[in-house]
């Protein structure tokens, strides 16, 4: 594979990686003491001519690869639904006791699970084109489960535990969902339960002994705003193999009157209150505008912890009473960190911008524990809101209270997303370009920022930290990756940076939350912890060693995508769900990753080896 290798030794402080080639003996590593406050970063200095780019070492067979204390290789690829792939693999699961896989597809009209076996892995029939990619297969799907067919409607999420399969299923907006159980010991699938669970159910999954099925119930508004569903979590209690007829919900009416204390702590509330849209003035309370989008649980089962992209903040429930607390995640100083901030700035330009602040906004979670706590990990994915309702006209749009119409899309409701050269910024913000060179170009939200409401903004806030966090079980960080994952993609990659998933075309997304990172899986090899990172629109896969949440380390970067301009996009592309699979329960005797990749509609298999 073509790459261009910028500042490489911007990653020195990392862990000393190097690109996968033959590995020298690694010298033994010392203890390292608990990590002391981070110093203030320098000034990024200019980019000085490119020298030509060394010889490669041997690739391996992972296509490109970052190597520390872990090493990689593609060894297993589907890839469903090949005439139409997007969205025939976004959400992935195992089941161990058959290794099968089960795969969410919905690209086509009938939403329904591919079941993959993975007991004939064979990583030799895996060919490489001429960019070092792997384009083919030599994994089949053996059945599907039309799940359509017992609930019309779309299937958002599903989960394993024991022979237990669960599978979220979302009707149109202001229906309530489902959950389908079924046991899968056998080949041929068996229903066990349908269960009305709350409105759009997007994620669903089982706390660590199967006893509970919970469900991340978002709850979005329609277009028009003439339905606003309250978002929810249910609970489905599982007795002795027994699931229950029905789910308990946990909704969040009694936080409405707590908006002005949470949004002190960092809890975003972005919504067209006060408003009128298609006749009807809008009021959103608290409960209609928490939306759940990810639920994990902890190891010892007392909580579960449940991300709120949009708002910027946790839930965590506590399953002994099921109570509920909401944690503002706060916001990311960009003083402190490099980003590049405009897709028309030419290539790379890494800086800081004092007044600039990321809302963490997780999409992916997940917990683990050290030292008898729990450690909540998150994907600052980030999301703004952006909704639209039928029209046939400017007219139409306008007289029915719509900001803007588009012949695409139709009348714009409400968007909290602006570019911040379409906003004045205070004086504040010094040594800045508000123009598309520079931070103009960025997308910033309109809900805070300008702290006087004086029509100028003296902060501006963007969407997602373009990082991974770790929080304790308060729900304070004690961790953030800061900008590694920008100057890891364009160290390797260049100016094929910040790239989008559907295109060759670098920098593209700089202006829009970066690389993306959203799907995460935790995985243990050995005495380690390990944290796997899928970037969205880079498609590559970063993975860092938590086993101390205060002693992180980058590991290892895992990619199979084309990235030479002007060629076909190849590979797989936008990783959005991931399952860890012990040595113990694999096919192959060795630790896999399993990802499920939304664009390219490819599941790939990736071995994972301890150095």
């Amino acid at each position: 594979m073509k790459k261009t290798l910028i500042s490489l030794t911007l990653l020195g402080l990392l862990s000393g990686c190097s690109l996968d080639g033959d590995d020298g003996q690694a010298g033994k590593q010392g203890e390292q003491g608990v990590q002391g406050e981070a110093g203030k970063t320098g000034e990024t200095g200019e980019k000085g001519p490119q020298g030509d780019t060394g010889t490669q070492g041997q690739q391996g067979e992972t296509g490109v690869t970052m190597t520390g204390t872990l090493s990689a290789q593609l060894v297993g690829r589907a890839v469903l639904n090949v005439e139409s792939p997007e969205g025939a693999a976004e959400i992935v699961a195992y089941h161990a006791p058959s290794q099968r896989i089960f795969a969410l597809d919905s690209s086509g009209d009938n939403p329904q699970i591919a079941v993959i076996p993975t007991t004939q892995i064979d990583a030799a029939k895996l060919i490489k084109n001429n960019e070092g990619v792997v384009t083919n297969t030599n994994l089949n799907v053996a059945q599907t489960i039309a799940v359509n067919e017992v609930v019309a409607a779309d299937a958002n999420s599903l989960a394993i535990h024991g022979d237990m399969l669960a599978v979220a299923m979302a009707r149109a907006t202001g229906q309530t969902g489902f959950v389908l159980v079924y046991n899968i010991a056998a080949e041929q699938p068996q229903l066990l339960k349908t269960v009305e669970v709350g409105y759009l159910p997007d994620m669903v999954t089982f706390n660590q002994d199967g006893s509970k099925i919970l469900v991340a119930n978002e709850g979005e508004p329609a277009g028009d705003y003439s339905v606003d569903p309250q978002g929810s979590i249910a609970i489905i209690d599982i007795n002795d193999g027994q699931v229950a007829e029905q789910a308990t919900l946990l909704g969040f009416e009694a936080f409405n009157n707590q908006q002005a204390q949470l949004q002190a702590q960092g809890v975003v509330f972005a919504n067209p209150t006060g408003r009128t849209i298609k006749g009807q003035e809008i009021n959103t309370s608290v409960a209609m505008d928490l939306e759940p989008e990810y639920v994990t649980v902890s190891k010892d089962n007392r909580y579960a912890y449940v991300s709120l992209q949009e708002n910027n903040a946790l839930a965590i429930v506590d399953l002994s009473d099921n109570s509920l607390t909401i944690k503002g995640l706060g916001y990311k100083d960009w003083g402190n960190w490099s980003m590049d901030a405009s897709d028309k700035d030419g290539g790379i330009n890494l800086r800081k911008y004092p007044g600039l602040y990321g809302m963490y906004q997780p999409d992916s979670i997940a917990a683990y524990d050290w030292l008898g706590a729990n450690f909540i990990v998150t994907a600052n994915e980030g999301d703004g809101r952006e909704y639209f309702f039928p029209a046939a006209s400017e007219a139409e749009c306008t007289a029915n209270g719509g900001l803007d119409f588009d012949e695409d899309d139709g009348c714009l409701a409400y968007t909290d997303e602006i570019r911040a050269k379409d906003l004045t910024l205070a004086a504040s913000f010094t040594d800045v370009n508000n123009d598309n060179d520079d931070l103009g170009r960025l997308k910033v939200t309109t809900v805070m920022g300008d702290e006087d409401n004086d029509g100028q903004y003296e902060r501006l806030y963007t969407y997602g930290a373009r990082s991974f966090s770790i929080w304790d079980q308060r729900g304070t960080r004690v961790f953030d990756s800061g900008d590694e994952i920008v100057r890891i993609t364009t160290a390797l990659h260049g100016e094929q940076f910040n790239n989008d998933e559907d295109t060759n075309e670098g920098d593209t997304r700089s202006d829009a939350k970066g690389a993306e990172p959203e799907a995460l899986a935790l995985g243990q090899i050995g005495e380690r912890t390990y944290a796997f990172i899928g970037l969205e629109r880079m498609g590559s896969i970063l993975v860092y060693d938590i086993t101390n949440p205060f002693n992180v380390t980058f590991t290892t970067y895992l990619i199979n995508r084309g990235l030479e301009e002007g060629a076909d996009i190849s590979g797989d592309l936008a990783p959005e769900g991931m399952v860890f699979v012990s040595a113990e329960h694999s096919p192959i005797n060795t630790p896999l990753l399993i990802v499920g990749n939304e664009i390219s509609g490819s599941i790939a298999i990736w071995s994972l080896t301890q150095k």
